[in-house]
């Protein structure tokens, strides 16, 4: 069967991740890129939780409610692909099955995945950054080029990347690495675990912070995409968001989202008509100071 609208979704097993597939998956009638048959890739590193997250929405009551799977008469097939960011031979690998599936391009991307560790130390910098900056880096540049023209790219940022954490110099030198290329982006990150490694990243005026410094450095490379992307002039647009204070594995159970509402702004970003923004900072559906 083909279909007219393909998504992927990265770190889609529980959490955001998964809710962003089920509001994908709900909202799609709804948005102007209504089209006919849409197919969802639910991807997560391990096979197993991937599966059982299938399972859970195709018995999940809302979409059966809401009539929106194949399954039930709608428009979306939803489905698992094995996928871990932190690798980056599978990310390679899951770019050449869509570019085989979908010889004409997919129309979103949402790169969701990312790990929060406990503790601060050079171990922990290099494994979160590992995953969060260098796997979302290496996934946007993967997958961007398999976007239709006018397709969407969002990557799933955090508020404890923004800016106000750094000193006035460290915040230009991310403010320009963000106006440049994604190259001076990494170099910031680079430079960050040099600091750690000699233990005087504070004198540099960094946080002893990895999941914040990974997530600045996302928001600071989707920014340095955006502006090489709008170049091509294909009309992808590509913008990083926060989902809020989410209450999830990842935050331990604290937060004051539920995982609907802090899949809110990135599958708007994905679906709607967000007016041709592109390089931007969201939070609550709406642009917000980086």
């Amino acid at each position: 069967m083909s279909y007219n609208r393909v998504a992927a979704v990265t770190g889609a097993n529980k959490g955001i991740g998964l809710a962003i597939v089920r509001n994908l998956a709900l909202q799609y009638p709804k948005s102007p890129y209504h089209d006919g048959p849409f197919l969802i890739y639910l991807t997560a590193r391990d096979q197993n939780r991937g599966e059982q997250a299938l399972q859970s929405l195709h018995s999940d009551s809302e979409l059966k409610r809401a009539k929106v799977l194949a399954q039930d008469g709608g428009d979306a097939t939803i489905r698992y692909h094995q996928l871990d960011i932190s690798d980056t031979g599978s990310i390679t690998a899951f770019a050449d099955y869509l570019k085989k599936e979908h010889p004409e391009g997919i129309d979103f991307v949402i790169n969701n995945a990312g790990i929060a560790m406990q503790g601060f130390d050079n171990n922990v910098v290099k494994e979160t950054l590992h995953c969060n900056y260098y796997g979302t880096l290496t996934a946007t540049q993967a997958f961007l080029p398999l976007l239709k023209s006018n397709g969407r790219l969002v990557n799933v940022s955090s508020m404890s990347g923004k800016l106000n954490k750094y000193t006035p110099a460290l915040r230009d030198r991310f403010l320009s690495a963000a106006a440049t290329s994604p190259a001076a982006v990494t170099s910031l990150m680079e430079a960050f675990e040099t600091a750690v490694a000699a233990g005087n990243e504070k004198e540099h005026g960094w946080p002893s912070a990895a999941y914040a410094v990974s997530k600045a450095g996302v928001t600071a490379m989707t920014k340095a995409v955006a502006l090489e992307e709008k170049k091509r002039g294909r009309g992808v647009l590509v913008n990083a968001c926060c989902p809020g204070y989410v209450k999830t594995d990842m935050t331990r159970g604290g937060g004051s989202k539920t995982v609907d509402e802090g899949a809110r702004t990135p599958v708007m970003l994905a679906l709607e008509d967000v007016g041709g923004v592109t390089g931007q900072f969201w939070q609550n559906e709406k642009v917000i100071e980086w």
